[in-house]
């Protein structure tokens, strides 16, 4: 069987089932990095006519990531093309698992060993609220029902605006600064936020700034997903609380004396 897939996330996990299967792979497909399939352009504009001239048994595609148009040139082309929809972690496992079987592939370990570590997550704590940017200029942030969003959700942070009307809301920053959060969440895809570059737009707010590709990317980067984003979160709770200043006490309340009032 020959694949093309449309999908960064999809390509690693066929890379990392059954590389031998891939006939083509988009720009934005990075892992893993020794990928030798034929490059056929982006994820929103794919060349058609180079997907077809692979001549692939099946096209993996994403209603999010990829266009419709694109999709429905491949299917009136005669091609064979999987749309996934995933918008949650369970929702990612189940579609994963159809992926595999459509390449006529048997379970790998990776996909139980990332469902393990998932749900050995310890039950988090009193939950933080943050506001979850992932494009500036203009500013745009995780609104309902995301992928990323459930993630989050799952490591005790909840997304200020999961109860958005849209999907990915674009909010001014004002309103951002003023949603209540407890923090900013910056990941480094799709935009690229980095130390100097976001973070300098939310000054009341500590910032965490995680992997893109750990929040956003549904395959083998799972199985590392949960250690790596609760220790970025950790970072950023233990630099929060180190950055406030000591309660100030009275001399009589520090050699241990009660005054009357």
């Amino acid at each position: 069987m020959r694949v093309v897939s449309l999908v960064p996330s999809l390509t690693e996990a066929i890379a990392a089932t059954d590389p031998g299967r891939l006939a083509g792979v988009t720009d934005w497909c990075t892992h893993p990095a020794d990928l030798t399939a034929a490059r056929i352009g982006g994820t929103k504009n794919p060349d058609v006519a180079a997907v077809l001239a692979l001549r692939p048994d099946l096209v993996l595609a994403n209603e999010e990531e990829n266009r419709a148009a694109d999709i429905a040139a491949l299917r009136t082309a005669g091609t064979e093309v999987l749309v996934t929809e995933i918008r949650t972690l369970d929702g990612a496992f189940a579609e994963l698992a159809r992926v595999l079987a459509a390449c006529g592939r048997s379970r790998p370990r990776w996909l139980d060993e990332a469902e393990a570590a998932w749900a050995a997550l310890p039950s988090p704590s009193a939950p933080r609220r943050a506001v979850v940017p992932v494009w500036r200029r203009p500013w745009m942030v995780l609104g309902r029902d995301t992928f990323a969003g459930d993630l989050l959700a799952r490591l005790g942070v909840e997304n200020v605006h999961a109860d958005h009307a849209e999907r990915y809301p674009r909010i001014p920053l004002d309103e951002l600064n003023a949603a209540g959060a407890d923090l900013v969440v910056l990941p480094d895809e799709p935009y690229r936020f980095t130390a100097t570059d976001g973070p300098e737009a939310f000054p009341a707010l500590p910032a965490a700034l995680v992997d893109g590709r750990y929040l956003t990317w549904y395959g083998p980067s799972l199985v590392r997903a949960p250690a790596v984003l609760r220790a970025a979160l950790r970072r950023t709770a233990r630099a929060a609380s180190g950055s406030r200043p000591p309660p100030t006490r009275s001399p009589a309340a520090r050699t241990g004396r009660r005054t009357a009032r």
